[in-house]
């Protein structure tokens, strides 16, 4: 059994946060013990459909994948397989109807889901505005944005699994009257401070940006147009505040219904916190990452892309997800239904950066735009391969024939959607990778994981090739731990510069061409932060989004450095990166 090798700072987030303890609170499992705990969990799936697999080899498989960090689930599966609270996913939207019973049994159930690891989307657009009439008190509705406030108050209060603070994420649609008090809902430092928010935009909306024209704000009681509101002044609220505070981000709803598998079944109006997973009312999904910077093989010249290694982990990775829904114990048995209706996964990659970096290849080039191209046509169509193999074994998922697969005369398919880029923030710790498809936030940094545990991290990658270099050295590692970019840096060669590029580096435009070149090949979406230096003004805010409603993204999110007072990564001594 092959022996996990982890960083010093896996161990130490594995033991903060993953690994079983005792009353008293001291660790009482390993993280090969925690590795095989959610592999025997996970492969009992094996058992319903009597496949050709022995259990024994499902766990075998399961956990040499997630000990040698090639793939790993997202945090819930490796908290809670095999233990007490069972609940696996990462992701769930709950509806909010326009009734204080729906509101509050809101409030409850998302107290469920966040004390069992799991993050909540809402859609607040069904709520009549604020000042509307209330006929069963004869008063006047307070809108959405004060009973945001009612959900952000029952987060502060609930402990993932007793390991982190709840996570939500709000959306409004733009068309809805209190849309402008909406976008600043932000403002203060501490307002909503358990929220990520975005803004639901439209195409009508964007072609009424596009033309400096006005558009219709419609009340969700009666639905009737209330005002008008020219699109240029809210467009430019929206990018203003995002400068101001990272929020809110943006999804286009329109882009993500026209791409929604299950569309004919329910729309869908919210996502995940981090705004990759779109979902439909009481949806749960569950997410899984493969490393990057195992899926590749020495050849002439270098470093080269293992497709071999990369088409057999991804079958792995979509038979290990499918089996999670069955295994998984959910909050409530409308979440169950639906999500083994949809059976929607989603199965994608960390350490894109250090991947780069291995192969030779800038961040915010051309050749990067290539490999994207190249490396995830062929992950989606082996993503695809791997659910039609399931549904041969296993039947497809049971909303098919109301999917627009069915109507389209798709190959039968396991799973309503296979793939989604999340941002794997403590997952690519225990990897030792870069997160998600994100570029080097810096060359040396500080992540914070909880309050009260922070991570110094130096890219390995770097440090290697300064070594081998003659170049590292105290002064060295002085300078770059002092700055956000190592661009000044006299003594570092220019190849490595160019290498070794970091979020604040690189323009605006390029960070969201990446997104938009990972999209592409995605049946969900992205989790992707476009980093922006705190000189960065409004007017890149408003670039950034709209290249990405151009370039067919299904949301942006911005986030310009020192804009809050708290941030999970910052350079060591700079104040403003």
């Amino acid at each position: 059994m092959f022996v996990p090798r982890l960083t010093p700072n896996a161990v130490r987030v594995l033991r903060t946060r993953y690994l079983k303890k005792n009353p008293r609170g001291k660790v009482t499992e390993t993280p090969q013990e925690m590795f095989m705990r959610v592999a025997r969990h996970v492969a009992q799936a094996d058992n319903i459909y009597r496949t050709n697999n022995t259990l024994k080899k499902t766990e075998s498989t399961f956990y040499e994948m997630m000990a040698r960090t090639e793939f790993l689930p997202n945090s819930p599966t490796l908290m809670n397989a095999g233990r007490e609270l069972g609940q696996l996913a990462a992701c769930f939207v709950i509806p909010v109807e326009d009734s204080l019973d729906s509101i509050f049994e809101a409030v409850k159930i998302t107290a469920l889901i966040h004390q069992t690891g799991g993050g909540t989307g809402f859609s607040f657009s069904r709520l009549r505005p604020k000042d509307d009439p209330v006929a069963a008190t004869g008063g006047v509705a307070s809108g959405p944005v004060s009973f945001m406030k009612v959900f952000n108050t029952g987060t502060e209060v609930i402990k993932q699994g007793g390991t982190r603070r709840g996570a939500n994420m709000g959306v409004l649609r733009v068309d809805h009257p209190d849309i402008l008090e909406f976008i600043g809902a932000k403002g203060e430092p501490e307002a909503l401070s358990n929220f990520n928010i975005s803004v639901a935009i439209t195409d009508k909306f964007m072609e009424a940006v596009e033309r400096d024209k006005t558009y219709p704000l419609i009340n969700p009681r009666t639905g009737k147009v209330v005002r008008h509101q020219r699109a240029r002044d809210v467009f430019r609220q929206i990018t203003g505040a995002a400068w101001k505070t990272g929020d809110p981000g943006v999804l286009f709803i329109d882009r993500i219904n026209d791409h929604n598998p299950t569309r004919p079944i329910a729309e869908i109006e919210a996502t995940n916190p981090c705004g990759e997973q779109p979902l439909q009312p009481f949806e749960a999904c569950n997410l899984g990452s493969i490393n990057l910077t195992k899926m590749l093989k020495k050849g002439r010249g270098g470093c080269k892309i293992d497709y071999a290694k990369l088409s057999e982990t991804i079958l792995k990775g979509i038979h290990f997800l499918d089996n999670v829904i069955d295994v998984s114990r959910y909050p409530l048995p409308q979440i169950e239904a639906i999500t083994r209706a949809n059976r929607r996964v989603g199965l994608g990659i960390m350490g894109f950066a250090d991947m780069l970096i291995m192969l030779g290849i800038p961040y915010n080039s051309e050749d990067a735009l290539t490999i994207i191209e190249e490396l995830m046509s062929f992950f989606q169509i082996a993503a695809k391969d791997a659910s039609f193999q399931l549904a041969k074994e296993r039947g497809t998922f049971p909303n098919f024939a109301q999917s627009i697969y069915y109507r389209s005369g798709s190959l039968p398919l396991r799973n309503a959607t296979v793939t989604t880029i999340a941002p794997t923030g403590t997952i690519s710790i225990i990897a030792g990778c870069s997160s998600g498809i994100e570029p080097l936030y810096a060359v040396s940094f500080v992540r914070k994981v909880l309050d009260d545990v922070k991570l110094s991290e130096v890219n390995p990658l770097f440090k290697k090739m300064a070594v081998r270099r003659g170049i590292y050295n105290k002064k060295l590692v002085s300078a770059i731990s002092s700055s956000e970019s190592i661009q000044e840096i006299p003594s570092i060669p220019r190849d490595m510069k160019e290498l070794f590029v970091t979020a604040f580096d690189i323009p605006p435009v390029w960070h969201v061409r990446i997104q938009a070149a990972f999209q592409k090949y995605l049946d969900n979406a992205v989790s992707k932060t476009i980093n922006l230096p705190h000189s960065a003004g409004k007017k890149d805010v408003e670039e950034a989004y709209l290249e990405a409603y151009r370039l067919g993204c299904k949301g942006v999110t911005v986030f310009r450095s020192g804009s809050r007072k708290k941030q999970v990564l910052s350079c060591a001594n700079v104040p403003y990166c």
